[in-house]
């Protein structure tokens, strides 16, 4: 520590910075693409139909699909179509205990003609889970929005003139337009970046803090989940066999009773079992909180047999900061925010990193900083560059390969390992303008791909690829540009 509150608050400040800087850029930009995962899933099945879909006729068609084809699963899970998503999204155990993610279309519940993809549910899983096993990728990814709220404090405390960086941006001076561009970018949206970053260590919180769950659940998980969401709730299979009753009338049911919410949810658990049960969980685009309404019936008879209405205030306030991060609730314009600000985020954590190099490359070379400087390029630019990848993938692979999900992620990876190589084994001032070029020439592909623009997904995705070709090619050009001025 240092002499001062201040400089021990800038020496945290740049630890922390330098320590998770990486990690969190990562999490930041997948976090930011994923305030539109339903439309990138969207954009992902080019193959869904694109009429009108009714929820509880597209429900009955995925059961009556599921009842033909997955009837040995202990467990259906449906996410019901939207405004935002026009399908139903389906996840089932196999017998093996491992999971199927279909997207079913909704005119006949079927995922034959579907590519398998996951879509937007990517970057929503890598932002917390960093496509890690359970649970190593959330608990750094816990550390990571911790680290950030502890950054993001420090950050303001050390600032002397927080109101004039709010309006102080100055250009082609070198290090003083980094520190500008980071405080510019910090200050302005620097109570989004506070929530998003304590509601998303609060969504970790048993990752931060697990005794307490522990000393109360000991070894049972499942009793913690089911007390913080009775919808999980599900009985043991008799061992008999049952036959599922019709789930038209269970869903128009649980409508009228949601008075307007509508269905988000429908879980079935033992569905070929004479003790099935059939659980309703009501919509949530128009409330922060995620929980809400609940209903569930015997599966067999029909019979309403619980009605789960949240009111607990610890739950209701971790569901509310838990809808806050995630932003379901939101109106189109609500979420552009989000995105933007996500994007801000991102940006101000790549320019604290390459303002660190910057700032320690200008003394005599030590090879940490040459090695961060470089692993900044394949970092930093090869994130981006792998996530557009990932959309390049979609439309690349054949569409009806088996396994091509799996493949599509791999390419994320495959390419961000390139990215790495290639910054490691070029000197990072040649590196950046070539790195920033390609990720341009990405977005523009994407854009490319996206044709026929005949529909608002992929005229947004068109949109916004070539914003991001644009702001990509820009920086190139301004690296370029210095590179020449240093030769």
């Amino acid at each position: 520590m240092k002499g001062t509150f201040r400089a021990s608050m800038a020496w945290l400040h740049t630890g922390l910075g330098l320590v998770t800087g990486w990690v969190l850029f990562a999490i930041a930009l997948s976090g930011s693409l994923s305030v539109f995962r339903e439309g990138i899933s969207v954009w992902m099945r080019p193959e869904l139909p694109t009429v009108p879909v009714q929820t509880v006729d597209a429900t009955a068609h995925a059961v009556a699909w599921l009842t033909d084809h997955a009837a040995k699963s202990s467990a259906w899970y449906l996410a019901v179509p939207n405004h935002r998503a026009p399908y139903v999204f389906g996840t089932w155990e196999r017998p093996d205990g491992s999971y199927i993610q279909k997207a079913l279309n909704p005119l006949t519940g079927s995922p034959d003609g579907i590519r398998d993809t996951l879509g937007g549910e990517f970057f929503y899983r890598f932002h917390f889970e960093l496509q890690l096993p359970y649970p190593y990728g959330r608990l750094i990814a816990a550390i990571a929005a911790l680290a950030l709220v502890v950054g993001l404090i420090s950050g303001l405390i050390i600032h002397r003139r927080i109101f004039a960086d709010f309006f102080t941006f100055r250009p082609n001076k070198g290090q003083r337009s980094w520190l500008d561009a980071h405080n510019l970018l910090g200050v302005l949206a620097f109570p989004f970046h506070l929530m998003i970053s304590f509601t998303g260590a609060v969504t970790l919180v048993t990752m931060l803090l697990p005794w307490g769950p522990q000393a109360v659940y000991k070894q049972d998980v499942m009793a913690g989940y089911t007390d913080l969401d009775p919808a999980l709730e599900s009985r043991a299979a008799s061992g008999k066999p049952g036959h599922l009753t019709a789930i038209t009338p269970l869903l128009q049911n649980a409508e009228e009773r949601f008075r307007g919410a509508g269905i988000s949810q429908v879980y079935i658990y033992n569905p070929s079992d004479a003790a099935s049960l059939v659980t309703v969980i009501a919509g949530n685009n128009g409330t922060v909180s995620t929980l809400s309404h609940s209903l569930t019936f015997d599966g067999t008879t029909g019979r309403l047999i619980r009605e789960h209405v949240e009111t607990r205030p610890a739950v209701r306030t971790y569901t509310f900061l838990y809808g806050l991060h995630i932003a379901r609730f939101t109106p189109d314009v609500t979420r552009w925010l989000y995105f933007i600000s996500g994007l801000m985020l991102t940006a101000v954590i790549g320019s604290g990193m390459r303002l660190w190099t910057v700032k320690r490359l200008r003394l005599p070379h030590h090879l940490g900083h040459v090695l961060t400087d470089r692993l900044n390029v394949g970092v930093l630019g090869g994130t981006s560059l792998a996530f557009a990848s990932y959309f390049l993938a979609n439309r690349l692979l054949p569409p009806m390969s088996p396994h091509r999900a799996g493949h599509e992620v791999q390419c994320v990876f495959i390419v961000w390992g390139l990215a790495l190589v290639f910054a490691l084994i070029r000197p990072a001032r040649r590196a950046w303008p070539e790195m920033l070029a390609a990720c341009a020439l990405a977005c523009f592909a994407i854009a490319a791909v996206s044709s026929p623009w005949t529909n608002p997904v992929t005229q947004s995705t068109a949109l916004v690829s070539l914003l991001f070709s644009g702001a990509f090619g820009y920086a190139a050009f301004r690296a370029l540009n210095g590179k020449a001025k240093q030769t």
